[in-house]
């Protein structure tokens, strides 16, 4: 049996069967297989904080701590506290990991190093600002549950660091050459998009709007091609085209990711032209990024159809999946798009049988163009207690709220 087959792809839902059947799939999924596998094998109840480098069975095959999965996995348990069911367990995981970052993974800046030892000790310097932005979620989501307000505090701190530093994120750790062919990237102001939504019960109103302004005009202007209706991973610093590897890169799994952020900042002030636009992205973007021979979505594509740099690009990855079907099902329950239900029973049909372990509780991550297990590891460096599971509850929680369609 082929590993990344599921084992009853045929009792996968479809859009006609009504939203009742496609919330409890992705509630049952969430909460019997994914949720359960990190809770047994991740906590390290010794050193504090998780392991995320696990097997396919949940065996421990790396003890290092990568601080952004440290985050995303403390907001997870959070999140899941404040949103599915207050259950005094997922308080506790998520004060394992929040206690354990607090204690080892700054430094004397503030600033959020990449990864830690097990027992805490710097690893890499604090070059990648996407620790910051999940260190400021996963506190200010443990603000959400406790009222803790040195948790706010560190939050709204972490929150103004990464704004600080958002023209120059790398900083000294950039390996780019100043000025040669200066670029920014697609990748911080996207996430800021939900980290600012995520913080606004913490942040003042004017910074608020000023930040989801900014975030919106970014995504949907200056990275936006209307040539080509897609979004660039990178540009020059006045938004033009840079013809060359960067310059070219698509990552349709970050554009549709963004949209269902722009979703929810739109939805945030009834702007329905700016959601219905959003839709329309992330329907162009799935589109282009579809394998029509194999399935899935491809993980890069250069935007002239040259041979993109990346030697992954044709992967199909878990979370531009997972992304993809949050940002379908969303859009349908925001403007019953006709366009959508196609769509969003082709992606379920082809994540259903392709990434849940047959054998074993959690997913697969990363399988090859043809959809075959490339990695069976259901946690490393990259994947760990989010995108799955993040997605399963947001997916439950759109399906819930969608009336049953009358199709």
């Amino acid at each position: 049996m082929n590993m990344s087959q599921n084992s009853q792809p045929s009792l996968i839902p479809t859009f006609s069967q009504g939203s009742t059947l496609q919330a409890t799939w992705y509630r049952s999924e969430l909460l019997t297989r994914v949720i359960p596998f990190w809770e047994k094998n991740s906590p390290d109840q010794l050193y504090g904080g998780y392991f995320t480098c696990l097997d396919r069975q949940g065996r421990v095959y790396d003890t290092d701590k990568f601080v952004w999965l440290q985050a995303r996995q403390a907001w997870m348990f959070a999140k899941l506290f404040n949103l599915i069911e207050a259950r005094q367990e997922w308080l506790d995981l998520s004060r394992l990991g929040l206690d354990f970052l607090k204690n080892h993974a700054r430094d004397e800046e503030g600033n959020w190093f990449f990864s830690l030892t097990r027992e805490g000790k710097p690893l890499v310097q604090p070059y990648n600002i996407f620790s910051d932005c999940f260190a400021a979620m996963a506190f200010g989501e443990w603000h959400k549950a406790t009222g803790d307000a040195e948790s706010a505090e560190m939050a709204v701190r972490t929150f103004r660091n990464i704004l600080r530093r958002s023209d120059n994120p790398k900083g000294k750790y950039s390996k780019a050459y100043p000025g040669t062919r200066p670029l920014k990237s697609f990748a911080l102001p996207m996430i800021l998009c939900n980290l600012a939504l995520e913080l606004e019960p913490l942040l003042e109103k004017t910074l608020v709007e000023e930040t989801i302004d900014q975030c919106i005009h970014e995504v949907m202007e200056v990275f936006f091609d209307p040539e080509s209706g897609l979004i660039r991973e990178q540009v020059h610093p006045d938004g033009s085209f840079s013809d060359s590897f960067e310059g070219r890169l698509l990552n349709p799994g970050h554009a549709i990711e963004a949209m269902w952020f722009i979703m929810d900042l739109a939805g945030r002030n009834n702007n329905t032209p700016l959601i219905n636009r959003a839709v329309d992205i992330a329907l162009r973007t799935v589109e282009f990024g579809w394998d029509h021979e194999y399935g899935g979505i491809y993980y890069f594509l250069d935007s002239k159809g040259y041979p993109p740099q990346q030697l992954e690009w044709d992967q199909k990855l878990w979370w531009v999946h997972m992304e993809t079907l949050i940002s379908l099902i969303k859009g349908f329950r925001l403007t019953a798009d006709p366009r959508l239900p196609e769509w969003i029973d082709r992606v379920q049909q082809y994540v259903w049988s392709h990434f849940p372990d047959p054998e074993y509780d959690e997913w697969f991550g990363y399988l090859n163009r043809q959809g075959e297990v490339l990695l069976p590891l259901k946690g490393g460096k990259w994947k760990g207690c989010y995108h799955i599971p993040r997605g399963l509850m947001v997916c439950a929680l759109e399906w819930e709220a969608i009336e049953q369609p009358q199709f």
